[in-house]
């Protein structure tokens, strides 16, 4: 038999179920274990062949990739490389740099493009995020992407699932360049002269670019903490251990913030001259002052000084996931000249509008999460510290942990039960199982998840994660030793509801 005949088909919602790898709130997502070439070329040829449907993706047409740190990323990078060339388009490999850079030159050529990427995610596990010519790949689009009939040649791959033939990678096509100089317009050359900034780098794909784009803007960058193995940084849920490294570095090199990103430096990190960080939410608030925002979009997720501030004619809430906030932004672009932007929890920001920069010049809409972005929005006002800005808002602090390891079963458990009943029976069921700790409940919001705000104030939201396998827990209160103490005690509160061990969580 010819070896062009041995094809088989499989649409992309079936390869979901077979392989477990299913598109979460930022592309597909899955174990690097599960995640075999095969599988990864299937997504991708389901991409192309959407995208050709919608005459986004014509025959010999470029498509430009790119990638994180993490161990795995090299390998899944051929297989999407190998599924372009065989859907009759042209890799264009951008190389290891941070997400919005790749979207930034995607964009600006008009081609799709693919990031591979695990974001704040542990090493075992990774994603790819596909983007249109001119945007994310939203919701709605992850829907016809599954329904596509894709072909998985069987002398392609391995019997476990791995490229039989090795693909190697087109050379480098520069995208840092335009990155940079992104920066360097929107603020100008001497934007951060005499400032002292510490970068954390730890295994961030965008550490180096960090520093350059520090540099040329006229500060000092010192270098901290570089890993060449793979850190799982979470700007939503920082490690206790990055809390005391950026505590023990401002008390020893006298910097005026500490920066870093997530793993595919797409959500900022930034702490100020004491080595505390800022909350992504809170810096986001910051962010959408500073670029005059006339509408902001958030997650429901977000602090509420947001609201509280009076800093916005309007503030409108989604849900959880970067293509929730750009759909919503785009329906905000109502008026001309009106700027439009949004930020997630985890301080990813997402510029809606054109904005005006130093000298006249314009920094274009980038409708996708930016790390770069609302960290120097902060670090660039003129005569005031980042504790100063911080302390100038309403005071209202968010706390975030998670529960690893939270399999399906028990939360399709603990939701079903908090889902149960009237709305006067359920807030009665969050009233015994955080009264306690919050006093009684008055209101529930299922945007995403259960968040419930109590008589006293204070906030609870629990949400199953979309990119692993855990329960996040979110809370807010007046004080940030407050919102902590409130997320341990519900955590504990969800654990025992569902019969779980301090040894099973």
């Amino acid at each position: 038999m010819d070896r062009n005949t041995r094809m088989a088909q499989i649409t992309v919602r079936d390869l979901m179920a077979e392989s477990g790898v299913a598109f979460g709130t930022s592309g597909a997502r899955g174990t690097v274990i599960a995640m075999t070439d095969r599988v990864c070329y299937g997504y991708t040829r389901g991409f192309l062949s959407y995208l050709a449907g919608l005459g986004e993706f014509p025959a010999g047409g470029r498509i430009a990739l790119a990638g994180d740190l993490r161990p795995s990323t090299p390998r899944i990078l051929a297989a999407c490389a190998r599924a372009v060339r065989d859907s009759g388009g042209v890799p264009v490999f951008c190389g290891y740099v941070p997400t919005p850079a790749l979207a930034l030159y995607s964009f600006a050529q008009g081609i799709p493009s693919l990031m591979v990427t695990g974001s704040h995610i542990p090493a075992d596990r990774n994603g790819i995020k596909f983007y249109r010519p001119h945007g994310e790949v939203l919701k709605e689009d992850e829907a016809g992407m599954s329904a596509q009939l894709v072909d998985l040649p069987s002398f392609t791959f391995t019997a476990e699932g791995m490229l039989a033939e090795a693909e190697v990678l087109p050379p480098v096509t520069d995208v840092e360049t335009a990155y940079v100089q992104r920066y360097i317009d929107h603020f100008g050359a001497g934007a951060l002269g005499g400032k002292r900034i510490g970068i954390y780098q730890h295994s961030a794909v965008g550490r180096d670019i960090l520093a350059r784009i520090v540099r040329e803007l006229g500060a000092e960058a010192v270098l901290l903490g570089r890993s060449e193995t793979f850190i799982p940084v979470d700007t939503e849920a920082i490690r206790d251990e990055d809390v005391i490294l950026a505590r023990d570095w401002a008390s020893q090199g006298a910097f005026d913030a500490i920066i870093s990103t997530d793993g595919d430096s797409d959500r900022p990190l930034l702490a100020d001259e004491t080595g505390i960080w800022m909350r992504g939410d809170v810096l986001g608030i910051l962010s959408a002052a500073r670029v005059g925002a006339a509408a902001v979009v958030t997650p429901v997720s977000s602090n509420t000084a947001l609201e509280l501030s009076g800093l916005f004619p309007r503030c409108r809430r989604t849900r959880i996931g970067s293509p929730y906030v750009i759909a919503a932004m785009s329906e905000e672009r109502t008026t001309p000249g009106e700027v439009v932007c949004g930020y997630e929890a985890n301080g990813g920001f997402l510029l809606g509008s054109d904005i005006p920069g130093a000298d006249g010049t314009t920094t274009t809409a980038l409708p996708t999460r930016d790390a770069v972005l609302p960290i120097l929005l902060v670090l660039t006002v003129p005569g005031s510290s980042v504790s100063a800005q911080l302390a100038s808002l309403p005071q209202r602090v968010t706390f975030s942990d998670r529960i690893k390891a939270f399999a399906p079963e028990l939360g399709e458990k603990l939701f079903g039960m908090l889902q149960a009943g009237s709305a006067e029976q359920q807030l009665a069921l969050q009233t015994d199982l955080f009264g306690a700790s919050a006093g009684e409940a008055s209101t529930i919001d299922a945007t995403d998840g259960i968040r419930t705000t109590f008589a006293s104030g204070e906030i609870i939201h629990l949400r199953r994660s979309g990119n692993a396998p855990e329960l996040r827990c979110y809370t807010e209160a007046d004080s940030e030793a407050r919102a902590v103490t409130l997320n341990r005690e519900a955590l504990t509160s969800v654990k025992a509801a569902l019969g779980l061990s301090h040894a099973e969580s």
